[in-house]
């Protein structure tokens, strides 16, 4: 092979892996690489504040300090792992509460609504695996 030759093919190399690469990057754009989250919703219809409002699901937590009648909480998360759900909060009368909610496996993603009505809480799910 002479010298001439052995350039060209290298050149051909060069752009044969540039297009390759950028078709790699194009595809990873088009397969709609994102995480998947539960967009969720804490809403307090029970007539008075509540204070210490946490939501248990698997792997973690989040709440408020308290939460106005009438308010909402908004937090995203990404489930890691399966397990239960469940919400615990302290009345205007200092009375805990514990409602347990639906089952979340991990990779589901969508929107998660409690609505806390006095002496319960509501669980309202349209989540997709």
């Amino acid at each position: 092979m002479n010298l001439r030759t052995n350039l060209r093919t290298k050149k051909i190399a060069r752009q044969a892996t540039t297009c390759l690469s950028l078709a790699a990057l194009a595809f990873g754009g088009l397969a709609g690489c994102r995480s998947h989250y539960v967009a969720a919703d804490v809403k307090n219809s029970s007539g008075a504040t509540v204070s210490l409002v946490e939501v248990d699901y698997p792997s973690a937590s989040f709440g408020q300090q308290s939460l106005a009648a009438g308010a909402s909480y908004h937090y995203r998360f990404k489930i890691l792992g399966d397990g239960p759900t469940k919400i615990l909060w302290t009345d205007a009368e200092h009375n805990d509460h514990t409602v347990s909610g639906p089952s979340l496996q991990e990779g589901q993603e969508g929107t998660l609504t409690v609505t806390i009505t006095g002496d319960t809480a509501l669980w309202s799910t349209h989540l997709r695996p």
